[in-house]
């Protein structure tokens, strides 16, 4: 006779309702998490350094996995031109000439994104420049940004390659 196998949703299940350790240590986690994403990012410059010639861009793209919500997905790739803004996402740009990265934006989710413009007024100072990330999201700043840096890219380097992506990393790791 078959034993029957555990289907993942009840792995899943198993490991979410067990008892969760007294001692937590959330700024450890986040260093860890950190660390992870800085190393990631610099992972990702070093496939762009090989795939492009020049300058290009780092999207990170979060995702939710809707049967865990638990579980936050980072995706990182580097591209030849600058993302369209959209939630969930930090753009960098990588200046080859310089060998510097330059932080572009984040725009966090849907929802965190109306809890910032709405309570704008309660945000607290540490909190004031996502609040203004956010704005120039919903302005159309950022979509400015996006369409004058591509306009310089392509009057800089017609060759007719267009996009082109690389992976970076992609964990499905809670971060």
């Amino acid at each position: 006779m078959k034993q029957k196998r555990k289907t993942t949703g009840e792995f899943y299940l198993e490991e979410y309702y067990k008892e969760v350790p007294e001692v937590f240590d959330a700024e450890e986690l986040s260093r860890e998490m950190q660390k992870k994403y800085i190393k990631n990012i610099h992972d990702c410059i070093d496939k762009g350094k090989k795939a492009f010639d020049g300058d290009f861009f780092i999207e990170v793209q979060t995702k939710k996995e809707r049967l865990t919500p638990n579980v936050i997905q980072r995706i990182i790739f580097g591209r030849r031109t600058c993302p369209y803004p959209f939630y969930d996402q930090t753009v960098y740009h990588y200046h080859s000439s310089a060998d510097d990265l330059e932080f572009l934006w984040v725009v966090p989710d849907k929802m965190s994104c109306i809890e910032y413009k709405e309570n704008m007024l309660l945000i607290p100072a540490d909190g004031k420049e996502l609040l203004y990330q956010i704005i120039d999201f919903f302005d159309g700043t950022l979509i400015e940004k996006q369409a004058k840096i591509n306009s310089a890219l392509y009057r800089k380097e017609v060759n007719g390659r267009g996009n082109q992506f690389i992976t970076g990393s992609s964990n499905g790791a809670a971060e």
